[in-house]
């Protein structure tokens, strides 16, 4: 007990951890660009437990909080997660209230807060979404951190006049924008029209991540996956800011990137395309 004390009164201030700061950075910035209305949207983010630990008392459990879900790979792991109603304008402002720090039970089913949520909240409904979606891009990516959730406004308006086709979608971005098959180049996923804050929407998205690092939701918004919250956020930005484009362009199109551009592209930049998009 002694010695908890000890390294409690050691502890580093918690608000100036880079990974609240970061948080609180990263959903302001949604918020300003129209991207995450009202209490809409939400953010998990894996953290280190060691850089953790230079913050908080990891063994000093505040409550726990049923999952919803079997997230048995997850056993241990940390995450800073957005809470449920909770406005993404106010996150920089009150980051205690807004925003909590879990850990996966040794249940699986159970989450451990450490620090946050002190209303008496809890983290997002679409929480156990977030938790397939991390399983399924740690099993194809050991370095992967970081889920998001957002309504950006083109996104959702150019899903809604194209077909919930992933290989058509991605190729009219791809086609919009020379920058997306080099930020995207394996594609974009998309899922039909589901009840969202559901396990089964949250399993469908998860078997999309196996191939995909962004799948849309139509008529609702989009996941964005990285290692860092920058990746993460590119990604998001990159899509919407392609599709504005392509919804300013509907109808008067003249000029489209052709394939052999994209290749071209795709060549210059050394990524590989979504197999099935370009024309050989």
């Amino acid at each position: 007990m002694a010695e908890t004390k000890k390294n409690a009164g050691k502890l580093k201030n918690i608000l100036k951890a880079p990974f609240v700061q970061e948080m609180c950075r990263t959903t302001a910035n949604m918020y300003r660009l129209g991207w995450d209305e009202r209490n809409g949207g939400n953010i998990s983010y894996l953290l280190n437990e060691e850089e953790v630990a230079q913050y908080l008392d990891l063994g000093k459990v505040i409550r726990t909080i049923p999952t919803g879900f079997d997230a048995t790979p997850l056993i241990g792991k940390i995450f800073i997660v957005t809470g449920t109603g909770k406005y993404f304008k106010n996150v920089e402002y009150d980051p205690e209230t807004n925003l909590g720090i879990i850990r996966i039970a040794k249940d699986g089913t159970t989450a451990e807060l450490l620090w946050g949520y002190k209303d008496g909240g809890r983290f997002t409904s679409e929480l156990p979404a977030h938790l397939m979606s991390h399983i399924s891009r740690l099993s194809v990516d050991p370095a992967h951190r970081v889920v998001m959730h957002s309504h950006p406004t083109y996104t959702i308006a150019m899903n809604t006049v194209c077909p919930a086709d992933e290989k058509d979608f991605t190729h009219k971005l791809w086609q919009s924008n020379t920058e997306s098959i080099v930020v995207f180049p394996d594609g974009v996923g998309i899922l039909p029209c589901m009840v969202c804050g559901t396990n089964e929407i949250g399993e469908a998205t998860a078997e999309k991540m196996k191939k995909f690092r962004l799948v849309v939701w139509t008529n609702h918004g989009i996941y964005g996956t990285g290692k860092d919250m920058d990746e993460a956020f590119g990604l998001i930005e990159t899509v919407e800011k392609t599709a504005q484009i392509y919804m300013l362009t509907l109808g008067h199109t003249v000029n489209v990137i052709p394939d052999e551009t994209l290749w071209g592209l795709a060549k210059r930049f050394d990524v590989t395309p979504l197999e099935g998009v370009l024309e050989k």
